[in-house]
């Protein structure tokens, strides 16, 4: 099975170098990931986001508790930061932020590259259980992030 990979863009109707500190800051993935995940950062806060940076979680997928460590692979502040998956629950996740000013908003892309495991049955499981909770959680992120910073708009 070969790698999906998504796209999303978001745009925030705040100003660059605002939005890239929200995001630049671990904590905050607390307060755009689904209650139902679980989702608990066990590296000591605040991080400093750097490349090299390597970060702890613990998270519920299915109702399955997984130890998930990423690490900061790229760190260019108010351009981009990607982070990848060392160990956890996906064969491969890689997920890429890119920041844009526009006319004093800020047009975020994500784009999100992972595989499911499950050997023989990853192809399965990825249609029926990975691809619907990744696009679940980035549709949570989306309704938390118009919460967060009101008139943002989705792509």
């Amino acid at each position: 099975m070969k790698s999906k990979v998504l796209n999303y863009q978001t745009k925030i109707s705040r100003p660059l170098p605002e939005v890239f500190d929200f995001f630049s800051k671990a904590e905050n993935l607390n307060r755009l990931t689904p209650e139902s995940i679980h989702f608990k950062i066990l590296t000591p806060l605040p991080i400093l986001m750097k490349v090299g940076q390597r970060i702890d979680y613990r998270i519920k997928l299915f109702g399955i508790p997984f130890l998930w460590q990423t690490e900061i692979c790229e760190w260019q502040p108010n351009v981009k930061f990607a982070d990848k998956q060392l160990s956890g629950p996906y064969v491969e996740w890689h997920h890429q932020h890119i920041f844009e000013e526009e006319n004093g908003q800020t047009l975020m892309t994500d784009i999100i590259t992972y595989k499911s495991k499950g050997w023989i049955l990853a192809p399965f499981l990825h249609w029926f259980f990975v691809d619907r909770n990744v696009k679940e959680i980035f549709a949570h992120r989306e309704t938390k992030l118009n919460e967060i910073f009101p008139t943002t708009k989705f792509n």
